[in-house]
């Protein structure tokens, strides 16, 4: 908006803010007949209208859809963001039927923190020397061309992998760790506010807090909602409830069972990843005697959220649907974090490289067994090993995750 207002062909007065998210129906429909009003001196530009947390207005997409449809607020540019997915759905058949554009893209977008690229790119760019692939290409001879050359600085990127487990990619907590060694504890207070108002919002204060922490200590394997809601003194319901609650505010993420072809396992329990680093450290930094997170699990999950974000980077629609990582069994019912699924390509699709997240210094070779009895390959994210000599590969998960993207 600041760069909008200083462009010589943008009257100022046509780039209209609103803050939405106390608003009702009612509201909505007054503020674009007011700012229409009161911004009429410019009548000959389009205006400009961001209406940021409209997802808290009641009925917003039926609203929105009224007013394109019959005023002239259809002829101008509007920008609406929300942090949920409350009316996600609803949307896309209110606002996206016919109004893509000539373009054919996309009119919705999904905006989640920073990848670890994006935090290397900000405080370490000379890291950050891998190209994106796909995430059907992990295991192809070019890749493994380019990965044998990263031996020199496989050390400096483990650091720096440690470092944004502790930080995570909302730019304040990645500013503030930057600059002080610590993510302050303001910012912390802050993400606990905005959950526990999405979550639970007639919880105790420290509600949160302890049920970040059980969700954590369980990430690594499916979660048995009955067993997590008695620790934490919750109904089945209720727990069901603020997962739902976490995955509709983009804080959470499942990772159901799926089999050989992708699809989800009917009825099997998923895994629960929050889709940030810094979010796993709430139960520590904001209740006493909670330990700190566990630096195995939370590279399983930054592996995985990883994945999903290349999985959905051509489908936002996989991400709001749960439809972007699975775990599989293999016969002998051992685990395999990651499994392969289908992404699109060009010209049609093909199955994702499995993928075993291990946080480890030596024996990766057992680790790899795992993936190889299953699908024959697959890449194992571990702490700091580079051997490209197994058909699963062993790679660091900083590697792996500056691979996806």
């Amino acid at each position: 908006m600041v760069q909008l207002c200083q462009r010589n062909d943008v009257d100022p007065r046509q780039v209209i803010y609103l803050a939405a998210d106390r608003f009702t129906a009612r509201d909505l429909r007054r503020a674009v007949t007011l700012g229409t009003e009161l911004s009429r001196a410019g009548d000959s530009q389009p205006r400009v209208w961001l209406f940021d947390e409209v997802t808290g207005v009641p009925g917003w997409t039926t609203g929105i859809k009224a007013l394109r449809d019959g005023t002239r607020f259809g002829d101008d540019t509007v920008i609406l963001t929300g942090s949920s997915m409350a009316g996600a759905e609803q949307a896309v058949r209110d606002l996206g039927a016919d109004r893509a554009g000539e373009s054919n893209v996309s009119p919705f977008r999904t905006l989640l923190p920073m990848t670890f690229r994006s935090v290397l790119d900000a405080t370490a760019k000379r890291l950050a020397v891998i190209d994106r692939v796909p995430p059907s290409r992990l295991q192809s001879d070019d890749v493994a061309t380019r990965l044998g050359s990263l031996d020199p600085i496989v050390d400096a990127l483990d650091l720096a992998w440690q470092r944004y487990l502790e930080s995570g990619g909302f730019p304040r907590a990645v500013a503030e760790y930057h600059r002080d060694g610590a993510v302050s504890p303001a910012f912390m207070e802050s993400l606990a506010a905005w959950l526990t108002a999405d979550v639970e919002p007639a919880a105790p204060p420290d509600s949160v807090a302890l049920l970040i922490a059980e969700l954590h200590v369980r990430c690594a394997a499916p979660l048995n909602v009955r067993a997590t809601a008695a620790a934490l003194s919750y109904s089945r319901d209720q727990m069901n409830a603020r997962l739902s609650r976490l995955v509709r505010s983009y804080a959470g993420i499942w990772c159901h069972q799926v089999d050989d072809r992708g699809r989800r396992v009917a009825k099997a329990q998923g895994k629960f990843y929050l889709t940030d680093p810094v979010l796993n450290w709430l139960g520590h930094r904001q209740r006493p005697g909670v330990t700190q997170p566990d630096f195995t699990r939370l590279t399983e999950a930054a592996i995985g959220i990883a994945l999903a974000r290349a999985i959905a980077a051509d489908r936002h629609d996989r991400w709001s649907a749960g439809d972007t990582v699975g775990y599989s069994k293999t016969d002998s019912r051992k685990e395999v974090d990651f499994a392969p699924v289908a992404v699109a390509i060009a010209g049609g699709q093909q199955m994702s490289t499995a993928v075993e997240a291990k946080w480890v210094t030596n024996g990766w070779r057992a680790k790899a067994r795992v993936i190889e009895g299953k699908y024959r390959s697959g890449i194992v994210a571990t702490k700091n090993i580079l051997d490209l000599n197994h058909p699963a590969w062993a790679v660091p998960a900083p590697v792996l995750a500056l691979l996806l993207g």
